[in-house]
């Protein structure tokens, strides 16, 4: 095959995308601090990440170097499963976001654990599930004309992953509508109680948890809604190309989301400082976060 520049992209993008996330999972599995359930969650959505990077590199090798049909379905279910975990992740540390904002008396205890783990079984099960599909028979391999423009999908298969990926997207709004609610409710509570003496110190706290579930949203909305956008619709006049060029920016979503999740996260900025600079390194002044701040 005539070498594609896009996949050439792609490939580079996942190279990177498997670095990246492959330290976050390095670092939480290693760090015995790390066993909370908000770094429970980073950890599966670094995984997810991380699966997804290596299935574009695998796509990559196999087509240009060991062109098997069998083989691309094994590589398009790897994609389709890891990016569904990924969406799904997201989702699930948005929910944790919101309760550790909504109940937070009652965050730190044993039901926030039994919660996590069921959020973990639910997210990679549905991504066992569609990354199977095409493995088991929904492709389009024996009836080319049903092929979607991300080979050997099906219309009707891109087509459901879209509508699925809008529901979350949907999902997260709603979430982050309600937090919105939560930190504004918080700040006037915290005003009356202060005789708003400190309400230019809370207002300004308040703001700042209001642009974190937006960053959270707007980054997996303006990645993904392209993609899902064709993928409903499917019309377009150089279909290859629509479908490199929404499938790319869905792909930026795993590259951002350590940065988001994890490389903010003061814990692991410590431990990453720790490890890139010595023992004999001071400690960076880093504070506190609260889990809503992860």
């Amino acid at each position: 095959l005539a070498l594609n520049p896009w996949d050439v992209v792609l490939c580079i993008s996942g190279t990177i995308i498997s670095c990246e996330n492959a330290i976050v999972v390095v670092v939480i599995f290693y760090t015995p601090a790390f066993r909370a359930p908000m770094f429970l969650l980073i950890g599966s959505l670094a995984t997810a990440d991380l699966l997804a990077g290596v299935g574009l590199m695998l796509h990559f090798a196999f087509v240009y170097f060991i062109p098997s049909e069998a083989v691309s379905l094994l590589t398009v279910g790897l994609l389709v499963g890891s990016f569904t975990a990924s969406v799904c992740g997201l989702l699930a540390i948005t929910v944790d976001r919101y309760l550790s904002l909504y109940d937070a008396l009652t965050y730190y205890s044993e039901r926030t654990v039994t919660r996590t783990y069921l959020m973990l079984l639910l997210t990679w099960g549905a991504a066992i599930c569609h990354g199977l599909l095409p493995v088991l028979g929904w492709n389009c391999l024996q009836e080319p004309s049903a092929c979607s423009a991300v080979r050997p999908l099906t219309k009707s298969h891109l087509a459901l992953l879209s509508a699925a990926l809008l529901a979350v997207l949907a999902a997260m709004l709603q979430l982050y509508v309600q937090i919105c609610r939560v930190v504004r409710r918080h700040e006037h509570q915290i005003a009356v109680q202060r005789h708003l003496l400190a309400g230019s110190r809370y207002g300004s706290a308040a703001r700042k948890g209001i642009a974190t579930p937006a960053v959270i949203l707007g980054t997996p909305a303006s990645c993904w809604l392209p993609f899902a956008i064709y993928g409903l619709l499917g019309a377009c006049g150089s279909p290859a190309l629509c479908a490199y060029a929404t499938l790319l920016p869905a792909a930026y979503n795993s590259l951002l989301n350590p940065v988001i999740y994890a490389f903010r996260n003061r814990q692991i900025q410590r431990v990453l400082w720790a490890v890139c600079c010595g023992c004999g390194c001071p400690s960076p002044p880093f504070g506190s976060r609260s889990p809503s701040d992860v």
